[in-house]
């Protein structure tokens, strides 16, 4: 599984990180990219210029800058100072909710057609597979595999520690943590934007019970059901 070919990302592998980058619940210390679009998604309104920057972006020919003039940090307290809003407590959200929230906040305010767009600019790793799609982000530096793993819980009795894949943009390294070898020579230091994924065990047996319980159970007990009722 995940085996791009040069300069493509398989689009399954780009819709579960979007499913999992949407899941993801704001946390302090979060950096958060919002951008204000009029309705028809075509022209970036800048509600407070002084406050963005927007002035500055006209003049200046560096993305960077211009991105993180948009740039918000969730507080201790889990809020964010945004344009015109004030202080907005986002900790505890998920992106989707966050957007809505601001969308809403906006519309009492000056710009009724508009929408809000929002993302993440903290440095992260995703992990998916077995431990199921979660963001770890990086606070610290030089962190290794093996650390988000552990941060993940990703590898237990349902994972193969044998199959552990990292896509960094159209690459991907197969790492071996069943041998010490293969531990020594796969745990690298991750970079912001990797993907680890951890192949799960497959059970067919036990998978096909737990989905065969939910119209058995049901059954047996309208048998019992009926069973006392005839009795009486």
């Amino acid at each position: 599984m995940f085996k791009p070919t040069p300069g493509h990302m398989p689009e399954a592998l780009k819709k579960e990180v979007t499913a999992t980058e949407k899941n993801y619940v704001i946390q302090k210390n979060d950096k958060l990219r919002v951008e204000l679009h009029s309705f028809n998604g075509e022209r970036l309104i800048d509600p407070n210029p002084e406050m963005t920057g927007g002035a500055k972006n006209e003049k200046s020919t560096s993305q960077d800058q211009s991105s993180e003039q948009n740039t918000y940090l969730v507080d201790i307290n889990g809020m964010a100072k945004l344009p015109i809003l004030g202080e907005i407590k986002l900790e505890g959200l998920t992106l989707r909710q966050a957007e809505e929230v601001l969308q809403k906040k906006y519309a009492e305010s000056a710009f009724k057609d508009s929408f809000v767009k929002m993302s993440f600019v903290n440095k992260r790793v995703i992990v998916l597979g077995a431990p199921g799609g979660q963001v770890i982000p990086l606070n610290n530096t030089n962190v290794r595999v093996a650390e988000i793993l552990a941060m993940s819980k990703g590898v237990d009795n349902n994972a193969k520690a044998h199959n552990i894949r990292l896509i960094r943009d159209t690459h991907v390294y197969q790492i071996d943590f069943s041998t010490i070898q293969g531990y020594m020579e796969g745990n690298m230091i991750v970079e912001s934007g990797d993907i680890v994924y951890v192949e799960p065990i497959r059970r067919p047996l036990t998978e096909g019970l737990r989905d065969y319980s939910l119209i058995i159970y049901p059954l047996i007990s309208l048998i019992t059901i009926l069973v006392v009722n005839s009795s009486k």
